[in-house]
């Protein structure tokens, strides 16, 4: 008996069962992958963002650039279409990501830069 049974610990696995369990395992080892890979290049993205936060706050320019927002919503969505994900997903991302680049780029221009 598989103690990693679905269906209990007392329920025989066919190995038809064990099969999709595998196959389910690593598919999910590529997600863990892919999250990681994600965070790894969000911490990278928001790097540069604090550096051009703080070139602003130096500059006296305003936190958000609502043009270059616009722009890069238009190109984000051609993309998401181009890779068959959902624009308006992309789009919810982008603005979610953009928030909190904002948020930081207003502290920096506060004097905190402990970030």
């Amino acid at each position: 008996m598989a103690l990693d049974s679905p269906l209990g610990a007392d329920s025989p696995l066919s190995s038809a069962d064990q099969g999709a369990i595998d196959e389910l395992s690593g598919i999910r080892q590529s997600i863990d992958n892919i999250d990681a890979a994600l965070v790894h290049l969000l911490a990278e993205r928001f790097k540069h963002t604090q550096q051009v936060g703080r070139m602003k706050a130096a500059q006296g320019l305003p936190p958000s650039d609502p043009d270059r927002e616009r722009e890069q919503i238009a190109r984000l969505r051609r993309l998401a279409e181009e890779a068959r994900l959902d624009p308006a997903f992309a789009e919810k991302w982008f603005v979610f990501v953009v928030a909190e680049v904002i948020h930081h780029h207003e502290r920096l221009a506060n004097g905190d830069d402990a970030l």
